[in-house]
């Protein structure tokens, strides 16, 4: 049994000053607002409850610092994503799985939501273990001490034009089990545990022909699926099937209150209202959408109908789900020339409890007894939080203001150091060999 005893905590939608925090293994026990005692862990500042990085893939971040040189548009970047895609095999993905997780939980990451299609090896040749590249993830996720769903997506076609889906690249053979009852079939043969949860995922309507759709659809398991992240793919999918792709995905029962709608940036007024009507989740990525010039979704909207909104790192153009949280509402006012579109309470929802329900983690997300013993100590005292309101640290604070971070109990992040060692030293060895010779 450990006390943390918190100088400011996020209970009920607002910071309270004096808190302690009693966790038995994983679980938090008891909380009241008392003094300090002997022998308790103090966290100083504002402690909120773990941050859920909702959607990633944890191989982009190979590509953070790379793909500037060149201009271009999102299909453009994705021709240097797939040549790292084809230099990884399950050890060199272990180690930059593991530098990256690691990476998120300096910034106060609890729980990572791994959008996982490169399954297999070059040309599409299976491993000896099929499961090879996620068990290199979940892994990684141990060794960095955060929780893992593994979202394991299916990516059956290479695209989508008003002819039908057109064949896979020489990569893309890698994403793909050939159909989606083999890759249910692969799927069956992942095990859950204490801190992994699986779920499944539709890489998009471009990647998954529409009678297939319903295969990837596991009952009691979170959903995820790319939506309307490009102006092409809705027109694609409107010249083909004559509908959105939210449409779809609702004609063939792939949408629902365990569906998470990655991105949604250029959704019409139909489809917020087929979203809001089912409660889907909506995750938003702001970095990515920014850095790939997507475009901003209408988050504020989403939420006006009944979608909780999460929040995702996405290609990990940084580490930081405060600044994620940040763009969000920035770029809401951007578009819309009003502030307090998404109110800090809001945004920290987002960062926390709709963002661990989203990825199957309902008990995570809260400073409440009974729930996941995730804590995220963010400093108040720097030249950047100095002076500040603490109710509204989530617009000012980054993740280089975590100090202490807490997985389940354990002490993952203390004095801004994590226990894996040096992480940036981490992250340069596995992200090096992967652009020799490119």
């Amino acid at each position: 049994m450990s006390d943390f005893w918190c100088e400011l905590a996020w209970i009920e939608g607002r910071p309270r000053a004096g808190v302690r925090v009693v966790v038995d293994g994983a679980r938090i026990t008891d909380v009241r607002e008392e003094a300090p005692a002997p022998g308790d862990m103090r966290l100083a500042g504002l402690v909120l409850p773990g941050f859920a990085d909702a959607h990633g893939h944890a191989f982009h971040r190979a590509l953070r610092g790379r793909t500037h040189d060149r201009g271009g548009t999102f299909w453009t970047w994705r021709e240097r994503m797939y040549s790292v895609a084809a230099r990884l095999d399950p050890d060199s993905y272990l180690a930059l799985a593991r530098a990256t997780y690691a990476e998120l939980a300096l910034g106060g990451v609890t729980c990572v939501g791994e959008f996982h299609y490169l399954h297999h090896g070059p040309g599409g040749v299976r491993y000896a273990d099929p499961n090879a590249m996620g068990a290199a993830l979940v892994q990684a996720a141990a060794d960095a001490g955060v929780r893992l769903t593994l979202l394991d997506t299916c990516y059956l076609a290479g695209g989508l034009d008003g002819s039908g889906h057109t064949p896979l690249d020489d990569v893309q053979l890698r994403f793909s089990d050939g159909d989606a009852d083999a890759w249910g079939a692969r799927v069956a043969d992942l095990t859950e545990g204490p801190a992994l949860r699986v779920g499944a995922a539709i890489h998009s309507v471009r990647a998954v022909p529409a009678e297939q759709l319903p295969r990837v659809v596991v009952p009691g398991r979170p959903l995820h699926v790319h939506l309307s992240e490009q102006p092409a793919e809705n027109a694609a999918c409107l010249a083909h099937h004559g509908r959105t792709p939210a449409a779809l995905l609702a004609e063939h029962g792939a949408l629902g209150p365990v569906t998470t709608a990655v991105h949604a940036t250029h959704v019409t007024n139909d489809d917020i209202a087929l979203l809001g009507g089912v409660r889907a989740t909506v995750c938003a990525c702001p970095s990515t959408e920014a850095d790939l010039a997507d475009g901003h979704g209408p988050f504020r909207a989403l939420r006006e109908v009944g979608c909780p909104i999460a929040l995702g790192s996405d290609q990990h153009v940084q580490a930081d789900l405060l600044a994620e949280a940040r763009l969000a509402e920035y770029s809401e006012r951007l578009t819309t020339g009003e502030r307090g579109r998404l109110p800090p309470a809001a945004l920290v929802d987002a960062l926390t409890v709709d963002g661990h329900a989203a990825l199957g983690w309902p008990e995570a997300g809260r400073i409440t007894v009974g729930a996941r013993a995730d804590l995220v100590a963010v400093a108040l005292d720097r030249p950047r939080t100095a002076g500040i309101d603490p109710a509204q640290a989530v617009l000012v604070a980054g993740a280089e203001d975590v100090h202490t971070v807490v997985v389940d109990g354990r002490v993952v992040v203390e004095d801004g150091h994590h226990v894996v060692g040096d992480v940036a030293r981490l992250l340069a060895d596995a992200i090096a060999p992967l652009w020799e010779d490119a």
